[in-house]
């Protein structure tokens, strides 16, 4: 029979009921919509970290509370509350050679309140070289003293964001706000500086880190430290120096005993994308469950098809039509349904990716919008697997019936 012949019969067969056609390939476009906007959502979260690494720049280094094991991620990555990170560590990395400017670093979430107005912020606990390490400028008034931090000072240098909601276009110099139910008085504005990573720099606040320690969460640690080295040329030997003072202050003998983690930026971008990576993954393979049911979906409407269609078949044989004829028939069926839900799927899941990326974008975020020709592949060869798989046995079988028997079907 001719192929065209043989297209036409199978399209004729999936119009006669487009409800159940609909129904059949939805499964499909959940799978494969599922495929593109995972693989998108991905690329962009890496694009997120690469473009914010770049824009920090490649002379920082980070040291975690908790050992590693190779290759594996930091434990404090994972959310785990670790103490060993102390001032003192802040101070004795700040005397390395090479070390341009070090901060501690501890954050927490409250409400922070002017007169008649509250607003949710992250509020930071960092040391007075936290403008040099991360390059912030205040644009009004002044960064706190290593003398107010010693002195548990309470000051507060407000991000452009939260300035606009407290105080509007007025000027907060001098004000008090209050932190946790405690005065603090505002010292500077910093200038608008956007998202780092999934942050809002400018939705913050930031306060000293002992006044942060001591008078807001009651703790004696850090979360991290950052240190801005003056010569990026001069990582990796600044790296074992970091390591051999934290080691000599915490009394360890062997790096296998760690208890912190020392990383460059690149280090860290690289640890971060095998986490998003694996995340990736899994999220992919969950859209191929999803794909793969979309198919058993497919089979099963195709055995109903088959048996509704009994007495079409009978005749079409008593007519002469041979038995690869109807395999023909029903396996393009069978591709037909999963292909236009594998076009579908593939449009919802670019457009989806892209008012995903639109959104994070307008919310300051450096997100950068991929769909890649790899993921439409992959999905597209999924699509012709899962179609001729999941259609082969029900084509088979209505390929397999005599025309007598299938006449006499009722």
């Amino acid at each position: 029979m001719d192929i065209f012949l043989t297209i036409k019969l199978a399209i004729r067969g999936l119009l006669s009921n487009k409800m159940r056609a609909f129904l059949t390939i939805l499964g499909v476009i959940i799978g494969v919509s599922g495929i593109i906007v995972i693989v998108s959502v991905g690329n962009g979260a890496e694009s997120l970290i690469v473009n914010q690494v770049q824009s920090i720049g490649s002379n920082l280094i980070g040291v975690l509370p908790g050992g590693t094991e190779e290759g594996e991620p930091p434990v404090a990555l994972m959310g785990v509350v670790i103490t060993t990170l102390k001032n003192d560590d802040v101070e004795a990395i700040g005397k390395i050679p090479h070390v341009q400017a070090v901060s501690g670093y501890n954050k927490t979430v409250g409400q922070i309140v002017y007169k008649n107005r509250k607003s949710e912020s992250t509020i930071n606990g960092v040391y007075s070289k936290y403008p040099e390490v991360e390059d912030a400028i205040v644009t009004n008034g002044r960064f706190f003293s290593k003398a107010e931090d010693s002195g548990l000072a309470r000051v507060v240098i407000l991000g452009s964001t939260i300035k606009k909601e407290l105080f509007d276009e007025g000027n907060p110099i001098g004000e008090n706000i209050k932190i946790h139910n405690q005065n603090f008085r505002v010292i500077g504005v910093f200038e608008k500086r956007g998202a780092s990573g999934f942050t809002n720099n400018d939705s913050q606040i930031f306060i000293p880190a002992k006044t942060m320690q001591k008078l807001v969460l009651g703790i004696n640690h850090m979360s991290i430290i950052k240190i801005k080295i003056d010569d990026s040329q001069y990582i990796n030997q600044t790296i074992p120096a970091i390591q051999n003072v934290l080691r000599t202050r915490h009394h360890i003998s062997s790096p296998s005993e760690d208890d912190f983690t020392v990383a460059s930026m690149a280090q860290r971008l690289a640890t971060l994308q095998k986490i998003t990576g694996s995340i990736k993954l899994f999220l992919t393979a969950i859209a191929f469950i999803a794909l793969i049911v979309g198919g058993i979906g497919i089979m099963n409407v195709m055995y109903i098809s088959v048996t509704e269609r009994t007495h079409e078949i009978g005749l079409r044989k008593a007519l002469g039509a041979q038995r690869k004829d109807i395999l023909k028939q029903f396996l393009i069926e069978a591709v037909a349904i999963t292909g236009l839900g594998g076009i579908i799927g593939i449009i919802i899941g670019v457009i989806f990716s892209f008012i995903v990326a639109f959104v994070i974008q307008y919310l300051g975020y450096s997100w950068d919008f991929i769909v890649t020709s790899d993921s439409i592949i992959y999905a597209s060869l999924a699509i012709g697997i899962i179609g001729v798989t999941f259609g082969y046995s029900p084509a088979k079988r209505a390929s397999s019936y005599r025309a007598i028997e299938a006449l006499r079907y009722e």
